[in-house]
């Protein structure tokens, strides 16, 4: 089977890849391109640990195919701190605890980013119901949702 060619912008940076028509594009992002951070936990869209941001919709990458991301941008959990400069919510993660075997960490990062730039002054209810599709089996989420709630709070401030 013919591989493609995609052109696509990752993370701010121009990339070119070749993948399998088949090939989804957490996949392409782990093993083409060597970005691990998202994850794979479910392989059916069901967990979030593989989400990342595609022309700035909320996508889980195991549900997109490589291909269909050309002439896309793509944000993964890699582009969100600034350099050495931890994203605030990162760093409130970090603080906060809210954070324990990692494998959910990105696709809540990533999600709970995403509902700031749409909502930069959310309700709990809406970060709850915003990051329903995000599952973990560590945390008990409330220190996710303070973390959110308290990143916004300091937004707001700013």
């Amino acid at each position: 089977m013919a591989k493609h060619h995609v052109t696509t912008t990752i993370n701010g940076d121009p990339v070119e890849f070749l993948c399998e028509p088949e090939q989804t594009l957490l996949d392409v992002l782990r093993d083409e391109l060597g970005l691990t951070g998202s994850k794979e936990g479910c392989a059916s869209g069901d967990c979030g640990a593989c989400s990342v941001m595609v022309d700035d919709r909320l996508v889980c990458s195991c549900l997109v195919l490589g291909v269909e991301v050309d002439e896309s941008t793509v944000e993964t959990i890699e582009g969100m701190a600034d350099g050495d400069k931890l994203h605030p919510l990162q760093q409130k993660f970090l603080e906060e605890a809210a954070l324990q075997c990692g494998i959910c960490t990105p696709g809540f990062l990533i999600a709970a980013r995403a509902l700031l730039v749409k909502n930069p002054d959310p309700t709990e209810t809406e970060v709850r119901y915003w990051l329903a599709g995000n599952l973990c089996r560590c945390t008990g989420y409330d220190k996710i949702i303070r973390s959110v709630l308290d990143v916004a709070s300091e937004m707001k401030r700013a």
